[in-house]
């Protein structure tokens, strides 16, 4: 059993050593443990840094593309080199390293295919009272949205079965935390939580630069991902606001009509007339847009018995190489 442990960088020189000593080197049914970096344009010397400290592999971009590209791109160099178990972790030493062992446990014990590691949010000192709302905020509204009870979607430290990775898709720029979870729920994927600890701050977080801008992106993103996998609900709801006003507009002309008033609210009746063609015009996009889903799903099949011929391809490859060694 493989285990790689990934991390995103991006000018990481200062705290990625420190986040690397805190990594595991043993856990009970675990054979390897390995380290992936993803260097994400970084401008310092987090490369040399991590090339001192032993890591096994780099993944490094010479521009920088996002945390979203550099997960994905992480995740399939671990993936072709033969990893059973992808752990993701930060380069800032947010997570407790000791606790990766909590993250793999339930995948070793065969109980899920994804593990979120629950941080104590209220009790960490350095989130505002506001950042603290927001946080549990947007987890409850992915837990509607994945229908799942992920307690706290936007944590970073998670882990990964083989087999998950290989369904993995994330189509925003953004992050990837909250849309894996939509996906992972919505394709009925084994995921849960453990609790985790969490570190002392060692610098400021570089995902956003405002709260406000912080909670639109990751609305966004939400509301994209329930739109991509329920889009049949997410336009159907998004039809009968519209639909429902243009009703009660029609109800209410007929009443007047019915009393021998109708011929002063005649615009009434044209505005709900419009109100409830939208509606429809709405639902009928959800039903295209629920035909382009099915599709997609067909697509992701395909792309998931692809990949596993495509890393299979690549292990046979490299036993190849270490027996011609």
């Amino acid at each position: 059993m493989k285990l790689i442990i990934q991390i995103p960088c991006l000018n990481e020189a200062e705290t990625l050593k420190i986040a690397l000593d805190d990594l595991p080197k043993h856990i009970d049914g675990i054979d390897e443990i390995e380290v992936l970096i993803i260097n994400d344009g970084s401008v310092d010397n987090t490369v040399e840094v991590a090339r001192e400290w032993g890591v096994n592999y780099i993944v490094s971009f010479t521009k920088n593309k996002g945390l979203a590209k550099g997960f994905m791109a992480g995740i399939d160099a671990c993936l072709r080199n033969g990893a059973d178990i992808i752990v993701n972790t930060d380069a800032d030493n947010q997570y407790c390293g000791e606790d990766i062992e909590k993250l793999v446990r339930p995948i070793l014990d065969k109980k899920a295919d994804i593990v979120i590691g629950e941080r104590p949010i209220d009790n960490t000192a350095h989130f505002s009272p506001l950042k603290k709302k927001l946080q549990h905020f947007g987890s409850h509204v992915v837990r509607i949205a994945s229908k799942t009870d992920i307690p706290d979607a936007p944590s970073g430290f998670r882990a990964f079965s083989r087999d998950a990775a290989m369904h993995l898709n994330v189509m925003n720029n953004y992050t990837y935390t909250l849309e894996t979870i939509v996906q992972a729920g919505r394709t009925s994927m084994a995921i849960t939580s453990v609790p985790i600890r969490t570190n002392g701050e060692l610098r400021k977080s570089r995902l956003f630069h405002s709260m406000f801008g912080y909670v639109k992106r990751s609305m966004l993103t939400i509301v994209r991902a329930f739109m991509m996998y329920r889009p049949l609900t997410f336009f159907s709801i998004l039809g009968l606001i519209p639909f429902t006003c243009g009703f009660i507009l029609a109800v209410r002309f007929l009443v007047y009509f019915i009393k021998g008033a109708g011929n002063g609210h005649i615009q009434s009746l044209v505005f709900s007339s419009t109100l409830m063609l939208l509606g429809f015009m709405t639902f009928i996009v959800g039903l295209q847009a629920d035909c382009i889903a099915n599709n997609r799903k067909l697509l992701e099949d395909i792309q998931y018995r692809v990949r596993r011929i495509d890393y299979k391809e690549e292990e046979r490859e490299k036993e190849k190489e270490r027996d011609n060694e």
